[in-house]
C-alpha cells in the first residue's frame, strides 16, 4: 500500500482535503470553497494548488502516491466521470479522475461521497473489526451504502442502497422521487425541517424566524423543544424500520448513522432501535445495533484515502 495519500471530499459549496501518513492519520488539511459554475479547468487547478500546499508538508523524501476525490452523485467510479450531481452545476459530465490524474501525475480514484465514508467508517471507525457494516447516510437525503467482507456491494447498476426511497406509508407525503411515504420524508433535513413547522403551525405558533434545516431542528430537539422531540421521534420511528427492513434482507447487524442530523444521539436512535424488534424476527433484532458515526467530518475523507491507498497498491503490483 502506498505510504502517503492525499483525500478529498468535493462537496456542494466545499472541498476539504486531507494529507494521510502512513499510519493513516489526518496530519495536515486543506480547505477551499468548490464554486463549481468556474467549470472543471478551474476545479481541477484549485485542488492541484491545495495538493501542492500539503505536498509542502511531507517529510523529506516522501512523495504523495495517489489522490482519493469523493463527491456527491451520481458517479461513474469505474470511468471517473460525474455524471449529474443536482448541486454541482458546472461540473456535469466532467471526466473528473482524468483531469486530475493528467494534472497531479499520480492516480487518482472517483468515488460517491456516501460510500467513501463508509469505507471510513469500515476501516478506521465503528466498523472496525466489523465483517459487514451498512453506514446509512440522514442529511438533505437519505442513502446507504453498504460494505460486505470489507467491500462494497453496489448492486447491478451501482443504485443498492437507496433505503431513501423505500416507502412506509403508500398513502404518505409525496417525496422528491416522485413516490410517496418514502423513507426520506419522515427522516432527511428538509423534511424534518417542514414537518417542525407543521406542527407549530398546529399548535398556533408563528413560523421560526430564520429558515430551518434538519441540524437545527435536532439542536432544539436537544434542548428539550417538545415539538422538535416530537419530530425527531417520527424520524427515529422511520429510521427504525428501514433499519429493519435492511437487517431482514441483507442480514448485517451493524448500522453506523452519518452526518449532521444523526448528532442528535439517542434522540433519533432511541426510536430507531425501539421499533427494530417489531419490525424484524427476534433472531434478528436481537443482532441489530445502531451507532453514529466515530468519524464524522473525517470518514469521507479516510476513505477516498483508503481507495488512494488500494489504487496505489494496485498500480505498483502490476
Amino acid at each position: 500500500m502506498s505510504d502517503w495519500v492525499v483525500g478529498a471530499d468535493l462537496g456542494a459549496t466545499k472541498i476539504a482535503l486531507g494529507l494521510i501518513d502512513p499510519d493513516d492519520r489526518i496530519v495536515a488539511r486543506q480547505r477551499l470553497a468548490t464554486e463549481a459554475a468556474r467549470g472543471p479547468a478551474s476545479l481541477v487547478e484549485r485542488i492541484a494548488g491545495a495538493v501542492a500546499r500539503l505536498e509542502d508538508q511531507l517529510p523529506a523524501g516522501e512523495v504523495i502516491e495517489a489522490l482519493g476525490l469523493c463527491s456527491p452523485g451520481p458517479v461513474d467510479h469505474e470511468s471517473g466521470m460525474l455524471i449529474d450531481p443536482p448541486n454541482l452545476h458546472g461540473l456535469h459530465h466532467t471526466p473528473l479522475r482524468q483531469m486530475l490524474a493528467e494534472r497531479l501525475g499520480v492516480p487518482v480514484v472517483l468515488e460517491h461521497d456516501a460510500k467513501s465514508a463508509a469505507l471510513g467508517e469500515y476501516w478506521y471507525g465503528a466498523g472496525r473489526g466489523e465483517r459487514s457494516m451498512v453506514y446509512v447516510v440522514v442529511g438533505t437525503g437519505v442513502g446507504a451504502a453498504i460494505v460486505i467482507d470489507g467491500e462494497l456491494y453496489r448492486g447491478a447498476h451501482n443504485s443498492a442502497g437507496e433505503i431513501g426511497h423505500t416507502t412506509l406509508d403508500p398513502e404518505g407525503e409525496v417525496c422528491s422521487c416522485g413516490s410517496r411515504g418514502c423513507v426520506e420524508t419522515y427522516l432527511a433535513g428538509p423534511w424534518l425541517a417542514r414537518r417542525y413547522e407543521r406542527a407549530r403551525v398546529r399548535e398556533g405558533l408563528v413560523a421560526s424566524e430564520l429558515p430551518l434545516m434538519g441540524e437545527r431542528v435536532a439542536s432544539l430537539a436537544g434542548q428539550r423543544d417538545p415539538l422538535a422531540l416530537e419530530v425527531l421521534a417520527g424520524a427515529g420511528r422511520a429510521l427504525g424500520i428501514a433499519v429493519a427492513t435492511m437487517a431482514m434482507v441483507l442480514d448485517i447487524e451493524l448500522y453506523v448513522i452519518g452526518s449532521s442530523v444523526a448528532r442528535a444521539g439517542d434522540l433519533l436512535l432511541g426510536p430507531a432501535r425501539t421499533m427494530v424488534p417489531g419490525c424484524s424476527y427476534d433472531s434478528v433484532s436481537c443482532r441489530v445495533r445502531i451507532v453514529t458515526t466515530e468519524l464524522w467530518g473525517d470518514g469521507p475523507i479516510l476513505g477516498a484515502g483508503w481507495l488512494a491507498r488500494a489504487l496505489g497498491s494496485a498500480d505498483s503490483d502490476g
